[in-house]
């Protein structure tokens, strides 16, 4: 936690929606924390706001989520959104009814006539956007409704000497129109905050917080090419300068050309490239399952580093690029629910690891630290590089992993993204790469029938790779793609566009 900084506790309940809250704080220039809702009441020190997230349990349940209510009387400003909202009003002598039916959707803010702090200066009509069953019917005492949408009396309820607020809908996400303005007015508003959160100031934390955990020790860096691994090294390069040892694992499972760039590239940071092709695809052979391969890559990675440790007398620390979209989707705030997927860089790493780990960006969103990779001075095409997953190639190679099927995928993605960049769309898509499928079709080829592979290509928009939705290529592009790959790689015949969304579907296949 953070100590220098004006602190958002934020205590989340389960929503879908928690991690967004954060980002839109923290765009304001203020710094904010995720805590599970079960947390215990402390005295926090610089404690200026509670926000209450949504959830999808009910207040009225018996099997609700454990919550200390001391948290309620602490001396700050406090928001419930959602069921943050109903919870407020459950333990404060409000009515609480269970709703009829499920709403999800946009609906029509009223805001009623006079002046609080939380709406002051909102549309008097705006579209916001609701995802809620239960709702309040009757507001605590002390506690007024400040707006209403047709479906939904008590769309925003405050108590403007207690400073306790609650909304309904959802402000943090993009289909509230005044979303943003909402949150500035509960941050600087009703809560007087300062601002103090930026990268620059991080970086100064960082620097002295690394400075004092490493003293005169050596650090490892595992650097893959990718902006997380880029910022980190840099970070550390900052702080501890030749103390940091950077290694590029060349697994066989990276993408066209990866190995050279690394190599000219990160030249200065002390940089060792380790030839483990063979190492990794020998412990993939054979292996289909997604998360057996996660945990190969992740142990196989490790091993690899603590052989290199030991060839330089036993360097303690491993730094690695993990991302708070990697902790969330790997270790729920809420304990046993269940896991999407394990990230080779959480959920991967073996228990018996000798590494002391360093995290410098776990707390942080991608767009978070592409701003932190600006401010040490790396280049923009570094910084806005596509996200590339830690375990490669594997995790976009249906079924098994072998350096044929590589080889194939390889060339297809490096022809994704030239057509990409070619278009001028690189900067437009999250993410954009080919997938070989794990299934054959017959096709002609030169008057011959052929039997070969399928590759689907992949591009995705987003902003934090929380949520992302299909990116809407021209056909013309895709033609180029379906076109070149054709006949460019062999052994595929087919080529298929992935039209789904986050959710349901995750970015990668795998």
């Amino acid at each position: 936690m953070s100590t220098g900084h004006e602190l958002v506790l934020i205590l989340d309940f389960g929503s879908q929606y928690t991690q967004l809250i954060a980002r839109r704080i923290r765009e304001q220039g203020v710094y904010c924390e995720i805590h599970p809702c079960t947390r215990a009441f402390q005295d926090l020190p610089r404690l200026k706001a509670v926000v209450l997230s949504g959830g999808p349990d009910s207040v009225l349940s018996d099997d609700s989520p454990a919550f200390d209510e001391r948290w309620l009387d602490v001396d700050v400003p406090i928001l419930g959104i959602c069921y943050g909202m109903q919870l407020l009003a459950h333990l404060r002598g409000g009515r609480v009814g269970r709703g009829e039916r499920r709403e999800y959707g946009p609906a029509q803010l009223h805001v009623a006539e006079g002046d609080n702090a939380l709406l002051r200066g909102l549309p008097s009509n705006s579209q916001v956007w609701m995802s809620h069953g239960d709702h309040v019917e009757v507001p605590p005492p002390g506690y007024g409704v400040v707006a209403t949408t047709p479906t939904c009396l008590v769309a925003a309820m405050a108590s403007e000497d207690r400073r306790r607020f609650g909304i309904q809908f959802h402000p943090e996400v993009t289909h509230t129109e005044a979303g943003t303005a909402l949150l500035r007015n509960f941050l600087f508003g009703a809560c007087q905050l300062g601002a103090d959160w930026s990268m620059g100031s991080f970086v100064d934390e960082q620097v002295a917080s690394l400075r004092e955990r490493v003293g005169d020790q050596l650090v490892l860096c595992a650097l893959s090419g990718g902006v997380d691994s880029a910022v980190v090294a840099a970070l550390l390069h900052k702080a501890i300068g030749d103390q940091l040892q950077c290694f590029f694992v060349d697994t066989g499972l990276s993408r066209k050309g990866e190995r050279e760039g690394i190599a000219a590239e990160f030249s200065e940071l002390n940089l060792t490239v380790v030839d483990a092709e063979a190492r990794f695809l020998e412990g993939l052979a054979g292996v289909e399952e997604p998360e057996r391969k996660r945990k190969i890559i992740g142990e196989a990675f490790i091993r690899v580093f603590e052989e290199q440790a030991e060839a330089r007398d036993d360097i303690p620390f491993l730094a690695q690029g993990t991302l708070y979209p990697d902790v969330i989707e790997s270790v729920s705030f809420k304990g046993p629910s269940a896991t999407i997927k394990s990230h080779h860089n959480v959920g991967g790493l073996p228990d018996d690891m000798r590494f002391e780990l360093i995290e410098p960006l776990r707390e942080l969103f991608k767009d978070e630290v592409r701003q932190l990779g600006l401010e040490l001075g790396l280049s923009e095409e570094r910084v806005y590089r596509q996200p590339f997953p830690g375990p490669g190639l594997a995790v976009r190679i249906l079924g098994e992993v072998n350096k044929l099927r590589c080889d194939l995928l390889r060339e297809a993605d490096a022809i994704v993204d030239q057509e990409i960049r070619a278009a001028g769309l690189y900067r437009d898509v999250w993410q954009s790469f080919a997938v070989l499928l794990p299934v054959k079709t017959v096709g002609v080829m030169g008057d011959e029938r052929t039997y070969e592979s399928v590759a689907a290509i992949r591009a995705v928009t987003s902003t934090d790779g929380m949520t992302a939705t299909w990116a809407h290529l021209p056909y013309e592009v895709l033609g180029r793609m379906s076109s070149r790959i054709i006949n460019e790689v062999p052994g595929i015949n087919r080529v298929c566009y992935d039209i789904s969304s986050k959710p349901p579907a995750t970015i990668e296949w795998e």
